[in-house]
């Protein structure tokens, strides 16, 4: 089968006169398009998937396009194994089954949910973690039969949806009702990531949160906000004219632009002006931003997690209020003070497993999918480009100049 392998040598790229750095970075990236074994059942109750659109993960992309910013020390670097074969974020067919396999019928659709867990690798009994439907937390990401990884694509057993086959548990697969076309059923796993910030950390009533980002995770928040939480008053801040154009549509009450270094200020005075914050100055002469006390924002949802925006969400953040960071970005230094001034929460929040809705504890995924399947979001806007599985580099060339290309969630089509 034809697959994307991450962990191989650099398929060849002309880069454009003038890239920028991550569009360079596609011309020696460990990344080619190869022909691999085809994908079989690793167990015997596993089942084999045809991929019919893969998303492009902001992590995935984050990886191929070598935008690491020096991060070399990553405690998360011994839940990996190479090479990999990237993408999770699936909607495809049920292909075949191995032996023990339960649940499906050859020729389903399904939704991929990736983590690769204590039922998926034969750890019995299940570990705390997945017992409390915390899987995303599962302590068994490096035992049992596979090699480690934490899910589908990050481990070299476990290969991803950037291929023509992939394997999966009956236990990672949900069925896709009728009423939701492809387009729909993918967007199952980036939904499902927001779903979890906003469940474990929601907003009071009637309160104000600001959305930082405004790419599928912050687009995905937007919905989930203005669905379950109607009566809280939304800010996004969004980097692109196409991020800001989807942030108005699904319903933000306020839209600010993501600043350079140099007017970072000007959007903490924006923000407390529509939240109410009362700006206080630093010394003057010193520099430095101002920071909001009282604040008037209650929790801020940060998607990108750059040292910038964490400056920015503490300082408009009222006193006790709640940083929830679900963006992955390399560390650096930040200048934190607020965060002890205003005891703010700084909290995690890592991907989904069980979540509760209206009293409802169900996976995330299939939250999604009865949500999507009702009518009660519809989130295909965000999807701006789709390309064929040969034509890798420029989906992630897309991704790199995103003020260019419009560029908000890219699809890829292994089958064309």
């Amino acid at each position: 089968m034809k697959a994307l392998v991450f962990g191989t040598r650099p398929q060849h790229f002309d880069v454009p006169p003038g890239a920028g750095r991550l569009l360079r970075n596609l011309g020696v990236t460990p990344c080619a398009l190869e022909e691999v074994a085809d994908a079989v059942p690793l167990r015997p109750d596993w089942y084999v998937v045809r991929p019919v659109r893969t998303g492009i993960c902001g992590s995935d992309s984050k990886q191929i396009l070598l935008d690491f910013d020096g991060d070399t020390d990553s405690a998360m670097s011994g839940f990996a194994t190479f090479p990999q074969v990237l993408g999770h974020e699936v909607v495809g067919v049920v292909h075949s089954a191995g032996p023990a396999a339960e649940g499906f019928d050859i020729g389903d659709r399904v939704v991929l949910n990736p983590w690769l867990t204590c039922v998926t690798r034969g750890v019995s009994p299940i570990c705390p973690a997945c017992e409390a439907g915390d899987l995303s937390l599962c302590w068994s990401f490096t035992e049992g039969d596979l090699s480690a990884g934490i899910h589908t694509g990050v481990s070299s057993d476990a290969t991803g949806g950037y291929a023509e086959l992939l394997p999966a548990h009956s236990s990672m697969l949900f069925p896709v009702p009728e009423a939701l076309d492809d387009h729909a059923a993918v967007l199952a796993d980036p939904f499902a990531v927001s779903l979890h910030s906003v469940t474990r950390h929601p907003p009071p009533r009637s309160g104000r949160v600001l959305v930082w980002g405004a790419g599928s995770l912050g687009a995905s928040a937007i919905a989930i906000l203005r669905t379950l939480f109607p009566e809280v008053e939304v800010g996004v801040v969004a980097r692109f004219d196409s991020q800001a154009d989807l942030a108005v549509r699904l319903g933000a009450h306020a839209v600010f632009r993501s600043p350079g270094s140099d007017n970072r200020a000007a959007l903490v005075e924006a923000i407390a002006a529509w939240s109410g914050g009362v700006l206080r100055p630093t010394m003057e002469g010193l520099g430095g931003l101002p920071m909001c006390h009282p604040g008037g924002v209650d929790v801020v949802y940060d998607t990108i997690a750059k040292p910038e925006t964490m400056e920015v969400g503490v300082r408009v953040l009222r006193a006790h209020g709640t940083l929830v960071k679900s963006g992955v970005h390399a560390p650096s230094r930040w200048e934190w003070s607020p965060l002890y001034f205003k005891e703010v929460s700084l909290v995690g929040s890592n991907a989904f497993g069980m979540e509760t809705i209206d009293g409802e504890r169900r996976h995330g995924i299939e939250h999604y999918l009865d949500l999507a399947a009702a009518g009660r979001v519809d989130l295909r806007a965000m999807i701006t480009h789709t390309f064929a599985l040969t034509e890798w580099q420029a989906a992630f060339a897309a991704l790199a100049d995103q003020a260019t290309s419009g560029a908000i969630k890219v699809l890829i089509d292994p089958a064309r």
